[in-house]
């Protein structure tokens, strides 16, 4: 317990938030002071080694701007016609959208064509005679049915390969 009178000490047990900061400050500061020249004379070397590219390029700016803009123009023309989703891709898929459409739409046909056949084999009667008398070759009384027989196949022509 202190038992002193008058103003308390500035020393303290638990240093406060800002203890840390300050002393990291002040000891940029101080190295601050003792570099600072090194430094200031490191930055005029690069000012003054680098000056003639500065002064180039303030010179052509417009030049190398404008050469600039065409070169990006240009990859964006070629990006567009020959990228994965340009112009010569979109071509082939456009002509490979007509075909499968034109395959589409005569498979539908070919499909209405059976089905219409499919409706009139289960209710028209002449439909049904048609396929019994050509496909299971039945006939009515009296008539005869006439059956060619397959062609002969001819072996091919040419000349015996030797096994040699």
């Amino acid at each position: 317990m202190d038992l002193r009178l008058g103003p308390t000490s500035r020393v303290s047990i638990f240093p406060g938030p800002h203890a840390g900061l300050r002393a990291a400050i002040d000891c940029a500061r101080e190295q601050a002071r003792d570099h600072g020249p090194k430094a200031e004379a490191a930055a005029a070397r690069l000012v003054e080694r680098t000056r003639p590219a500065w002064s180039w390029l303030a010179m052509e700016w417009r030049r190398v701007g404008t050469v600039a803009a065409a070169l990006v123009i240009v990859a964006i023309v070629v990006h567009a016609m020959f990228g994965a989703n340009g112009m010569v891709a979109y071509r082939q898929k456009h002509s490979e959208m007509q075909a499968l459409q034109t395959e589409v739409d005569r498979l539908q046909e070919e499909n209405t064509r059976h089905q219409n056949q499919i409706d009139s084999l289960k209710s028209d009667p002449a439909a049904i005679e048609k396929e019994a008398r050509e496909q299971l070759h039945y006939t009515r009384r009296g008539e005869i049915v006439y059956v060619s027989p397959d062609p002969l196949t001819k072996p091919p022509v040419g000349r015996a390969k030797n096994g040699k």
